[in-house]
């Protein structure tokens, strides 16, 4: 085998030589491989989301401003002033000014229950408000149906109102961003009232916001403003979005809706949270990468079910600032960090464009804003004790019973009138004066009176709703002379003592018929108080406000009564 080694050598010489000689003839020196050049991974796509939720027609900073936990004292805390359209509108350019993406976002109420500057035009100088900041895609909330699907077409298309025409400095040309209802269902067509979303694209990346109202929304408004219209469950609605939403390349999903929960801590924490976000949260299609949230006039930043959950108070007072990275790759959301920014007054100029806004209106409304329609010797805040009873709910309902108890307008015995139609308390100035604008802040709705007549059995029935088939305790407010103990350790249905509950002294005969004044949104079984319903002998009355306001000429000054009618058992 040598002569095998001998001649595998010699073929390698002559390999070798081969070699040397194509190389020398080249002339070129023998190069190192390069390695391929790989192209770096591109950039994340920057984009702040800012949000507010239930603004309701605040375009002035609402009336004890903010509160937030003492910086120097635990456990207590201080009012800031915040809020108010012109301060907001600085506040949200300020932050847009240094973003190459940002999008401005709400989560439903923004009108409803608003003050009289706003609500006297039917809520059109917030909508114009809001539209000149830059608000661009909006939930619908359970206040956006108050008045109707009509007139919610018309807050975002624009027109005269129907009946009262054209009140404003200039025509109302409608919203300039985008109502979204995805679970509103119009039951004459089957279609959304709304689109239920929007994708808007960002350095090519699509990103979808789906908007939508609580189920529950039928419950909060009059059956009135609801007919015609269905109200679908919220996590079912969004996860039968996603795969159309995918179909068509999207991955990032931002979720906008009007319900919401209580959060313990700060308004920039979320050390613990109930409600019923809890709930839809956890039971939506992961796809869902953020959600904003209202209703509850909460504020909290919380990661529930691994998902960043927000909220910003209410009127205005906060913004919540949410960046977000896009993956180019993934097309999808890589990080979500919030924060929520107080809109404080002595922080953020007011903007010219919002308070010429401002100006326009007031003029129209000033010689009734300003008239003078009683006194106060205290202030009448609206907070409740802890059996539910509030100092102004007490003479709410006190006027209402007053403005029926003669055979001639009514013949009521007894007055209920529902906390959540009490929008704030009435302060008292240094003169202890109290305005129109004062009383309408307080009583937004323009409720009329209906008077009715109901069982003592049926007394009792309705009262137990307060409890029934109800987020968290709905506790009536009541006229003097009636009065009555619960106690919610007893069995569902139960919680009312039958013979704790008494008239002028004398416990409710269930068999005897009682004349009973509630308002207009009551009467049609508002808040889930059915039983009202079943009402019979019903007589219309005056605006529920007129009321309070003869009460006030007829009482002034008013003062604070004692919290003895509702009483709770422990």
């Amino acid at each position: 085998m040598q002569w095998q080694r001998l001649v595998g050598g010699l073929g390698a010489v002559v390999i070798l030589a081969a070699v040397f000689a194509a190389a020398s003839y080249k002339r070129e020196p023998v190069k190192a491989p390069v390695a391929a050049k790989v192209p770096p991974p591109a950039a994340r796509v920057g984009l702040t989301v800012l949000a507010i939720n239930d603004f309701h027609g605040h375009l002035r900073p609402p009336l004890g401003g903010i509160a937030i936990p003492d910086p120097n004292e635990a456990g207590k805390q201080v009012s800031v002033s915040a809020g108010g359209a012109e301060h907001l509108a600085t506040l949200v350019k300020q932050l847009r000014a240094d973003k190459k993406h940002s999008v401005f976002v709400a989560a439903g109420d923004l009108i409803g229950a608003s003050p009289l500057l706003s609500a006297l035009f039917h809520d059109e100088p917030t909508i114009e408000a809001l539209s000149a900041m830059g608000l661009e895609i909006t939930a619908v909330g359970n206040h956006e149906f108050d008045e109707g699907k009509a007139e919610l077409l018309r807050m975002q298309n624009g027109g005269c109102h129907p009946r009262e025409g054209c009140k404003g400095p200039h025509p109302f040309a409608g919203a300039k961003f985008r109502y979204l209802a995805a679970s509103t269902i119009d039951t004459a067509t089957g279609k959304t009232v709304f689109p239920p979303y929007e994708i808007r694209r960002f350095d090519g990346i699509p990103v979808a916001f789906i908007g939508l109202t609580l189920k529950g929304t039928p419950n909060l408004i009059a059956p009135s403003s609801a007919a015609g219209l269905e109200f679908r469950d919220e996590a079912e609605t969004i996860n039968a979005l996603v795969p159309e939403l995918r179909r068509q390349g999207v991955e990032a999903i931002v979720v906008l809706i009007h319900e919401g929960g209580f959060p313990t801590g700060g308004y920039n924490e979320c050390p613990g949270i109930s409600g019923r976000i809890v709930d839809i949260v956890g039971k939506l299609d992961k796809a869902v990468d953020l959600v904003v949230s209202g209703h509850t006039h909460r504020a909290y930043k919380c990661v529930i079910d691994g998902r960043l959950v927000t909220s910003a108070d209410k009127f205005g007072t906060l913004v919540t600032q949410i960046d977000l990275e896009l993956d180019p790759a993934t097309r999808d959301v890589a990080s979500a960090k919030a924060d929520n920014l107080i809109v404080r007054t002595d922080a953020y100029a007011k903007d010219p464009e919002q308070t010429a806004l401002i100006t326009a209106y007031d003029s129209l409304i000033k010689p009734s804003a300003d008239r003078p329609i009683g006194s106060v010797s205290a202030a009448l805040p609206r907070d409740l004790d802890v059996a539910g009873e509030s100092v102004l709910g007490q003479i709410i309902a006190d006027a209402q019973l007053a403005a029926t108890r003669s055979e001639q307008d009514g013949g009521a015995v007894l007055a209920f009138t529902n906390p959540g139609g009490i929008r704030t308390g009435i302060a008292k100035s240094e003169s202890g004066v109290v305005t129109f604008a004062d009383l309408f802040a307080a009583q937004p709705f323009g409720n009329i009176l209906v008077t009715l007549t109901l069982t003592g059995a049926q007394i009792k029935a309705l009262l137990e709703q307060q409890w029934l088939d109800q987020p968290k305790p709905r506790i009536l407010q009541v006229s003097k002379g009636f009065a009555y103990t619960w106690d919610d350790r007893r069995p569902p249905g139960d919680f009312v003592l039958p013979e704790s509950v008494t008239l002028d002294g004398r416990a409710i005969d269930p068999s005897a018929r009682y004349r009973i004044t509630v308002n207009a949104f009551l009467a049609e079984g508002g808040d889930g108080f059915l039983e009202f319903k079943k009402g019979t002998e019903v007589r219309e009355g005056g605006a529920e406000i007129l009321a309070v306001e003869a009460y006030f000429k007829a009482n002034s000054p008013v003062g604070p009564g004692t919290l003895d009618r509702i009483r709770r058992a422990y």
